[in-house]
């Protein structure tokens, strides 16, 4: 394998992933809203490397940055989609339509345009993965986190769906259900005072939150031979959040 893509990646677990795969692949595309910041994180990572501007709820911006990169590198062997933003902190009858929408469309609607795009490449080369960044948020109840809880809902769904559909034509498509980690978007909402850390962490298992490097593992991992015979499943990633079925003070 020599090229990947990975949305979102000027920060957080887009950025993680880009520095783990660049570690192993000769190219990666960085792909993000914002091309600047995209291109930086590219020279950073070194010759070989680009950022590109994309806006994964757009058809015509995902074609053209899919485009670009079999037009420099000629091949796409994996892709990770990442690119996702933040829910409105409301209770469920103040919240918005408008952001309840925006957030279904980056996460679900921008997962399908880049996978429908890298695929059609990974198919023609008869070989490729695809790594979704699905969520926990997807498998439990979260109160006043309707549309994210739907949207990585759908991705875990959307991941099954894909796998068997293109398991014979040599695509994997998986994907990693993070539980919080401690990136930029998980800051901003603690300051908003849509997550309180402290229970977080004292509700999780393992007492702490994920690192993005310890996501980026599992991703590259679900990218790589290593899981050759793993396709349609989603790891999960979360100090034993969603393991957990007794009281906090089980914990000890």
């Amino acid at each position: 394998m020599t090229v990947a893509i990975v949305t979102g990646a000027a920060d957080g677990i887009g950025w993680a992933a880009a520095q783990r795969l660049a570690a192993d692949m000769r190219h990666v595309a960085l792909l993000d809203l914002r091309a600047d910041a995209a291109q930086q994180r590219a020279a950073e990572l070194g010759a070989g490397h680009v950022g590109l501007v994309c806006d994964v709820a757009s058809a015509d911006s995902v074609a053209a940055a899919v485009r670009a990169v079999l037009e420099r590198f000629g091949r796409i062997d994996v892709l990770v989609n990442n690119a996702g933003i933040g829910e409105q902190a409301a209770p469920t009858v103040d919240q918005d339509v408008a952001a309840f929408d925006r957030v279904l469309e980056v996460h679900v609607r921008g997962t399908f345009l880049a996978s429908r795009q890298a695929a059609a490449a990974m198919l023609r080369q008869g070989a490729g993965a695809i790594v979704n960044v699905a969520s926990i948020a997807g498998f439990a109840g979260i109160p006043m986190r309707n549309a994210y809880g739907a949207a990585k809902a759908g991705i875990a769904a959307m991941t099954r769906s894909m796998a068997c559909e293109w398991a014979r034509r040599g695509v994997r498509v998986n994907a990693v259900a993070p539980g919080y980690a401690r990136t930029a978007l998980v800051e901003s909402l603690e300051k908003r005072g849509a997550l309180d850390m402290r229970s977080i962490v004292s509700r999780t298992p393992m007492a702490r939150l994920a690192e993005p490097a310890e996501i980026a593992e599992a991703i590259a991992f679900l990218a790589s031979p290593k899981a050759s015979f793993i396709t349609g499943t989603t790891l999960v990633a979360d100090g034993g959040w969603l393991a957990l079925g007794a009281p906090e003070s089980a914990l000890g």
